[in-house]
């Protein structure tokens, strides 16, 4: 299987792609020759591996039939000084809500994630560290 987008040059530091039918405007910052119209590419990285394992621990809690009320994933990366500027460590914190969750589920829903069904979880452990910490927050 193979995937493609095309990035199109619009002015100054700008460009267009489209991913998956969406359009997005990639842009650099105003001090850099940029008019900041859109994100940068590196932290659409971050984003990456958020909605990647996201997607995959909402779908396994839901098969293991957890009741969650929210997930949120905070995605951290820590870039090198010098260039060519890379991550080098992105740290994951997931956060949920919800009464009664049982924290083994949450670990292998995420083990699982991590391990065996995030794809961009699986390519940037080959070239950084990837940390995680789950944070609990119980309702009623």
């Amino acid at each position: 299987m193979k995937e493609s987008v095309n990035i199109s040059f619009k002015e100054k530091m700008c460009f267009e792609t489209e991913v998956n039918g969406h359009k997005i405007i990639l842009d650099a910052d105003e001090k850099v020759g940029g008019g900041n119209k859109g994100p940068r590419p590196k932290p659409l990285m971050l984003a990456a591996l958020g909605g990647c394992t996201a997607m995959d621990v909402v779908s396994i809690l839901r098969k293991m039939r957890i009741n969650f009320k929210t997930v949120n994933v905070k995605v951290d990366g820590e870039l090198t000084e010098n260039h060519p500027k890379h991550f080098y460590k992105m740290h994951i914190t997931y956060e949920f809500t919800g009464k009664d969750l049982p924290l083994k589920k949450l670990e292998k829903a995420i083990s699982l994630s991590q391990d065996k069904y995030c794809g961009v979880s699986y390519s940037y452990a080959k070239a950084m560290e990837i940390t995680y910490e789950i944070k609990i927050i119980v309702t009623e």
